[in-house]
């Protein structure tokens, strides 16, 4: 288990609230404590050694928070930016055989779908908050994403 895979188990704990959060896998074992507003308490073993107890600092971009607080949509003069929710693996169609939800220079309509994301292998439909003109799409296919990463930027109609 690496790193990134326990970043993506904080922000799914952030998600959802859980103060508290144990996986089994393969022959690993890990448990994340909540301990306070940015201290994650992360004990983890494998069945041939002793448990090994570590405490992590989040910072604010590290992890997600809960949705409903999340600003995706960030507008600055006449370009909005729309950002990931959260960390995962970006998706620009819904296979490898279908062609993008969005391409640069189609107009798309508020709540229409424009990718995936990947997260702790669960695929989430991402929506546009705003109808508009996309002008720019800054993630290629099956890149990594970060929370709050700019996925692209549109001209909002009016």
């Amino acid at each position: 288990m690496n790193i990134k895979e326990i970043k993506e188990m904080i922000a799914l704990m952030n998600e959802n609230n859980l103060l508290e959060l144990e996986i089994e896998k393969d022959d690993m074992k890990i448990r994340l404590k909540k301990s306070s507003g940015t201290q994650f308490e992360v004990v983890s073993s494998a069945s041939s050694g002793a448990p090994v107890r570590e405490i992590i600092e989040t910072r604010k971009q590290d992890v997600a928070t809960p949705q409903g607080s999340v600003d995706n949509v960030k507008s600055s003069g006449s370009v909005a930016e729309i950002k990931s929710p959260m960390v995962g693996t970006f998706y620009r169609a819904p296979s490898p055989e279908s062609a993008p939800f969005v391409e640069v220079g189609q107009t798309i309509a508020k709540g229409q779908v424009i990718c995936i994301i990947e997260a702790m292998k669960l695929m989430n439909e991402i929506k546009s908050d705003h109808s508009g003109k996309i002008v720019e799409i800054l993630v290629n296919n099956a890149e990594p994403v970060e929370y709050g990463q700019i996925i692209l930027r549109l001209e909002p109609s009016a």
